[in-house]
């Protein structure tokens, strides 16, 4: 029996080369390839300069349009951050990280007194495009 799979693309250059889909829902399950602070044409947003420290704007900027961009693939498939059950965030410092992460987290869940999602972040020391500090990948459940 076939598995029944829809995908979805942001239309940026990199999906078509690296050959693979933003997001991919099975069932009633969606899985959200790493979101970058890039905006619809593909450009970073507030870059980082290579080897030097990560200022935190730049983290924050970065951060609030990966879940800007993960917004418009849930929104595809009749979602919201409600149904997000998951995320994993790679940051190339966590440090500037931690300190933006729930301010910008706040945003997109809304702020609650408990968490409303489970949580993994993880420290790495490059990510794929120049300029880049942070990837956050998702799997969200519809209904």
């Amino acid at each position: 029996m076939a598995m029944e799979k829809s995908t979805y693309d942001l239309g940026v250059p990199w999906e078509k080369a690296a050959g693979y889909a933003q997001a991919v829902k099975v069932g009633d399950t969606i899985y959200i390839s790493g979101q970058l602070g890039h905006q619809a044409d593909g450009s970073m947003v507030s870059p980082a300069p290579e080897g030097g420290p990560v200022d935190r704007s730049v983290m924050k900027d970065q951060l609030t349009q990966a879940y800007v961009n993960a917004r418009t693939i849930l929104d595809h498939f009749g979602c919201t951050f409600a149904n997000v059950v998951e995320e994993v965030v790679f940051a190339t410092d966590i440090k500037a990280a931690l300190a933006v992460m729930r301010e910008v987290r706040d945003e997109f869940y809304g702020a609650a007194d408990k968490p409303q999602v489970a949580n993994t972040t993880v420290g790495t020391t490059a990510l794929a495009l120049p300029g880049q500090v942070v990837e956050v990948k998702f799997i969200a459940r519809v209904g």
